[in-house]
């Protein structure tokens, strides 16, 4: 395959995501920050990723880890400041690595400027359209406006004192914006400016499908959330975005939850989205024919607009990849099975993690990989007493959150909190053990997990046969999952993954670019673990 065009360079794209609290202390004061960032960015060019997409660094009062935005032209003091932002996006790019910010236009925080004086103006004010206000039903209003299901566990609505309800799909502190008002478009307009001019490549769009709400604001009908999930309305949002993007050869990135490919794909045509996070790849089971399934659905979800898939193993909001991999019940969302005390083999998840890792990067279009997936990271368990994720409280403690995928990094095996800052312990606490992932312990070590995923982005990145442009299956036995990428015989790359119990002999190659783990002593390969092959 051609080398990727550097103005469609986000459809072949290794973008590594960084969650700044938990990625590296630059300051040592226990929480990670933009210095940080900016110290290891020679190690992520070293791993090989071209992309870096940053969960909000925003003004936050950090009630859903920096997704409740207070002012998004500021820097939390607690990663830096803008203009550290700015040397960030700069260095970064200096280094042939661009910046991806993430814009939540579904809400902001209660401390947000706007909301505040919503909440100060009182019913039928100018500043209260901003928001989703409404009196109460019931004999005296004591009663929700409507039954709309929370994406956390809890209410969607909060009552304020003078008797009015606004709406909030996640926590109380995240108030959710009107997007039937002009003023909430064009500010949105101008923040997609203002990060554009600022150098970022791209914005990750959270909660996409979410934004535009009913009017009416009705009931749901049983579990029909039609009324605010994927609304036509949302389309001309998008349109408009896109012509802001374009003005700087900027990127959007949507996370969407669009069951129907018909739909989804309305989301990637010519003048919307560029791409869209791919969940259902992460969802599904260790499993030839599951995968397969979600891999075929995907591709044919983005043939009929011509946009390029991405492919996910883990992010920050869900139980990391060798922790899931190695578990019975191995799907990714279902937040039942992600209880304190789950049974967990880590030397199968790691075995399958790594298989993975060769199939996900061997994929057509982008691919994205969660800090701490290319170090193996297991999921940790978090004392009650520091959890901090609105998911476990707001579900009465049943669920255990999301802090266990969200845990600082460990840098250096012999310093105090494995190199993650100075003397001071970290935000989360880091488990017993942690420090045998460090990444300079596994720098040295050949078969390391880290070693692993930069000799696969190396080979991804300069290899012919990756990124974008066409799968196509080969017969393979039961169990086992085989296909070449190549636009002709010059440039035949093949992937093998064996998810049977026995071993699998390799389709005809004449080389073997890299493996997950050692073929047998008769050249085959055994089971949970893949293979990149030369035609």
């Amino acid at each position: 395959m051609a080398a990727p065009n550097p103005d469609t360079w986000w459809r072949s794209a290794a973008i590594y995501q960084v969650y700044v609290r938990s990625f590296a202390d630059g300051d040592g004061n226990g929480t990670g920050d933009l210095a940080g960032v900016r110290a290891r960015l020679p190690y992520l060019a070293e791993l090989g990723v071209d992309a870096l997409w940053f969960n909000p660094w925003y003004l936050s009062p950090m009630a859903d880890g920096g997704y409740d935005v207070a002012d998004y032209r500021a820097i939390d003091p607690a990663f830096g400041t803008l203009a550290e932002a700015e040397k960030l996006i700069s260095e970064a790019r200096e280094l042939g690595i661009r910046t991806i910010v993430d814009i939540v236009p579904n809400h902001v925080s209660d401390q947000h400027v706007w909301f505040r004086a919503a909440l100060a103006a009182g019913p039928g004010s100018p500043e209260r359209e901003l928001f989703h206000f409404r009196p109460g039903r019931g004999e005296n209003g004591e009663l929700p406006p409507n039954n709309w299901p929370s994406q956390f566990s809890g209410n969607t609505w909060t009552r304020v004192p003078d008797g009015e309800w606004y709406l909030h799909l996640f926590t109380p502190e995240q108030p959710d914006l009107n997007w039937a008002h002009p003023a909430v478009r064009q500010e949105h307009e101008d923040l997609l400016r203002f990060w554009f001019e600022r150098g970022a490549a791209g914005v990750r769009i959270d909660s996409a499908a979410l934004v535009v709400k009913d009017p009416d604001l009705p009931d749901a009908a049983d579990d029909d959330t039609t009324p605010y999930v994927d609304r036509d309305e949302l389309h001309d949002v998008y349109r408009s975005w896109r012509a802001v993007a374009d003005e700087f050869d900027g990127v959007l990135i949507g996370e969407l939850w669009v069951p129907d490919p018909d739909r989804f794909a309305r989301y990637l045509r010519p003048d919307e989205l560029h791409t869209a996070f791919n969940f259902d790849f992460l969802a599904r089971s260790w499993d030839a024919a599951e995968l397969r399934a979600s891999i075929d659905t995907t591709l044919a979800y983005h043939a009929p607009v011509g946009a390029p898939a991405t492919w996910v193993l883990c992010n920050h909001d869900v139980t990391r990849t060798v922790t899931r991999y190695g578990r019975a019940d191995d799907t990714g969302f279902d937040f039942a099975k992600k209880r304190f005390g789950t049974p967990t083999d880590l030397d199968l998840g790691t075995r399958r993690a790594r298989a993975a890792a060769l199939l996900s990067l061997a994929l057509p279009g982008a691919v994205y990989v969660y800090q701490g997936e290319e170090l193996g990271l297991p999921e940790a368990d978090i004392p009650l007493d520091r959890i901090e994720d609105p998911m476990h409280f707001r579900s009465g403690g049943t669920d255990p959150g999301r802090d266990g995928c969200r845990v600082p990094l460990p840098w250096s095996a012999d310093a105090p909190y494995a190199g993650f800052g100075a003397q001071t312990e970290p935000w989360l606490p880091q488990p017993e053990g942690w420090a045998a992932y460090a990444a300079d312990r596994q720098a040295a070590d050949p078969d390391s997990m880290l070693s692993l995923y930069r000799a696969a982005l190396e080979i991804r990145r300069s290899g012919p046969g990756f990124g974008d442009g066409p799968l196509t299956w080969l017969p393979s036995e039961p169990g086992v999952l085989s296909f070449t990428r190549t636009d002709g015989p010059a440039d035949g790359l093949i992937c093998v993954v064996n998810l049977a119990e026995a071993p699998a002999g390799l389709p005809g190659h004449t080389s073997v670019l890299l493996t997950s783990g050692p073929l047998d002593d008769e050249g085959r390969l055994p089971r949970d673990t893949a293979a990149w092959l030369r035609a």
